[in-house]
């Protein structure tokens, strides 16, 4: 289980790699991967939907029951690619402020690591 995402964005960015992926992962499937429940995963999806990033069709596996696969629109691709940009860029941030951060308090006591 992965640590949930911290923010909209980087719901969005797991699911869109994830769609990209495999598209016909299950809700369940993709709540399990990202960390959140299955109500806030059905949530963040359908604002996917919503925003025309993400095509939700359904196919039959059986007669009995129903599937759906999730394909990413050209304008999903697209956010895909900025949403990861930015993800990429907050990340990199993140790790030098905890990278000076730790070399300060190796200083501190004396660590010369």
């Amino acid at each position: 289980i992965r640590p949930m995402p911290d923010t909209t964005d980087e719901l969005s960015v797991a699911l869109l790699r994830r769609l990209a992926e495999a598209p016909q992962t299950s809700q369940r499937e993709l709540a399990r991967e990202t960390g959140v429940s299955l109500g806030k995963l059905n949530y963040a999806l359908r604002a996917l939907i919503d925003a025309g990033w993400v095509k939700a069709g359904n196919f039959s596996r059986n007669q009995d029951k129903f599937s759906y696969a999730y394909l990413l629109t050209p304008s999903g691709i697209e956010a895909k690619a900025r949403l990861t940009r930015a993800f990429l860029v907050r990340k990199m941030d993140e790790y030098d402020r905890l990278r000076a951060q730790i070399e300060d308090l190796q200083a501190e006591i004396g660590d010369g690591r």
